[in-house]
């Protein structure tokens, strides 16, 4: 069971990565590009889901596209879903407590490289060390 501390720990692992409150909620940007997100759900999205809301708290992350989107959507692990507020838009929520801490630590880094300015992105993960002579 993931929890709020593990996206803090995930998200902030990252370069130029920071957290910031909005409306209550908590947001990791890159470079001022928000990239996860805590996510109520709210009324609409309450009742276009009607009884498959799931409680909880909900994680917004952003994938790198749409395509990316519905493969996500299609894993049968039922940990991911949308909502008709995202339909169009290349993001996913996520059912926080029902994530395993490795899988949302993929999806943070997933999140972060589809936002990170490209320069930023491609020097991400950095070179391992070579061998020392």
């Amino acid at each position: 069971m993931a929890t709020w501390e593990d996206v803090r720990r995930f998200a902030l692992a990252l370069p130029e990565t920071g957290e910031r409150i909005s409306r209550g909620n908590r947001q990791w940007r890159v470079k001022d590009k928000l990239f996860v997100w805590e996510r109520p759900l709210r009324r609409p999205d309450l009742q276009a889901l009607g009884d498959a809301a799931p409680d909880g708290p909900i994680l917004g992350a952003r994938v790198e596209h749409l395509v990316a989107k519905e493969a996500i959507l299609a894993d049968p692990s039922g940990v991911y879903f949308t909502t008709p507020h995202f339909d169009g838009y290349p993001a996913v929520l996520v059912k926080l407590e029902e994530i395993a801490a490795e899988d949302l630590e993929e999806l943070v880094i997933e999140a972060w490289l589809a936002r990170a300015p490209a320069k930023l992105a491609k020097a991400f993960p950095p070179p391992a060390p070579g061998p020392e002579s």
